[in-house]
């Protein structure tokens, strides 16, 4: 009884730790992604992100945004239409994996592009993609050094 109820337990516990995530929660999870997830609120997106998808987010980490002087990042903030525009200019619909990733221009969320390159590594415009491949229930994250800017 005891092997069945621990078998039982253990087999349970693997099923809600294999859960997947949407990319939200995923971003969230990972710990480095606060001033993101925090912008993603302050722009209405986290129900978007958390929707059906697919998405591929090129996603800045709190270092890419400690970049950005405090006071254009804090008029950001309070922006909710550039915020809106930046944030989605970080995001391609479909999901891309990184063995799929071709030099070009690609279409954002946003309506602008992208540029990426492969040459010595991945970029993404001006930023350097230093993460790959954080899947999501809903996509895929990639992890970039610096936040993206559209035109």
């Amino acid at each position: 009884m005891k092997k069945t109820l621990i078998a039982s337990l253990l087999s349970l516990g693997f099923v809600l730790s294999a859960q997947a995530k949407d990319i939200v929660d995923t971003a969230i999870s990972a710990g480095s992604f606060k001033t993101l997830t925090t912008a993603l609120t302050a722009a209405g997106l986290v129900d978007t992100l958390k929707g059906k998808g697919p998405f591929t987010v090129f996603a800045p980490t709190d270092e890419a945004f400690a970049k950005i002087p405090k006071a254009d990042l804090d008029a950001l903030l309070k922006d909710k239409a550039k915020l809106t525009a930046v944030l989605t200019y970080h995001v391609v619909s479909g999901k891309v994996m990184a063995a799929d990733v071709k030099a070009g221009n690609v279409k954002t969320v946003q309506g602008s592009e992208l540029t990426v390159t492969t040459m010595n590594g991945v970029k993404v415009n001006n930023a350097n993609v230093v993460k790959t491949d954080i899947v999501a229930d809903n996509g895929v994250i990639h992890v970039i050094d610096t936040v993206v800017m559209p035109k």
